[in-house]
């Protein structure tokens, strides 16, 4: 694949690494001092793009892309009040949108494992669930996208959960998010159900950014070839 790279902050040099090594090309780089260069011009031969910037600038970026006719990857944070436009323009523009606020597979593999886990725990009210995240302190959301992502499907499942708060707090219906900001941490996700009784505990460690970089490589190769709007679990077929 010819690639364009809009982010080139470490997540994005951590996909030209592996981009590279495995035999595709990196046409295009966009960072904030660039960003005019993603263009018509630029896009000429580019299969697809790799958005990884930050919550002031995802939105904007997937749309210009979705305008140039370009497949976009998107792993930024923090935009997903827009993310209903998003879809909207991408299906209007017949183009390609995969949005995964993680694209590691055994994170992808955890949100499953998550989801049993809280549809069994329903039935238990005597226990009460929590979430705890670590990230590196470049990190520019809190909590994480993928705490997020976590707290939604933990709150599907157990209906009296009905808002995460990112704080600890006593009202019986918030589920809270505590997080944390460590170096040179990648990322770690725990979800904890504690009773007077005993406590269940699953937890999910990045050791490096290689899984995230690995995994939107594959989601890149995913949106190269299909039409619509999808997620990782339509990448990895989970």
């Amino acid at each position: 694949m010819n690639i364009a790279l809009i982010g080139y902050g470490k997540m994005g040099k951590a996909i030209e690494e592996i981009a590279v090594a495995n035999g595709h090309t990196i046409g295009l780089k966009i960072d904030q001092d660039n960003a005019a260069d993603l263009c018509t011009q630029n896009v000429a031969g580019i299969d697809v793009a790799i958005e990884f910037t930050g919550p002031h600038s995802a939105f904007e970026n997937v749309m210009k892309c979705l305008s140039l006719g370009l497949p976009v990857v998107c792993g930024s944070t923090g935009w997903l009040e827009k993310y209903n436009e998003a879809k909207t323009h991408c299906e209007a523009k017949h183009g390609t949108l995969i949005y995964a606020s993680n694209f590691s597979i055994g994170v992808n593999i955890f949100f499953e494992i998550n989801k049993t886990l809280a549809a069994l725990m329903s039935k238990h009210p005597n226990y009460e669930v929590d979430l705890h995240e670590i990230h590196h302190t470049h990190k520019k959301d809190a909590p994480s996208g993928t705490a997020i992502t976590l707290a939604e499907q933990v709150m599907e499942a157990l209906p009296h959960k009905t808002k995460w708060v990112n704080d600890a707090s006593s009202v019986a219906s918030d589920l809270v998010i505590i997080s944390e900001r460590i170096d040179p941490a990648p990322g770690t996700h725990t979800i904890t159900y504690a009773s007077a009784i005993d406590s269940i505990e699953i937890t999910h460690t990045a050791h490096n950014r290689k899984g995230f970089a690995g995994g939107a490589l594959i989601a890149a190769a995913f949106a190269a070839t299909h039409q619509g709007v999808f997620s990782m679990k339509d990448v990895l077929g989970i």
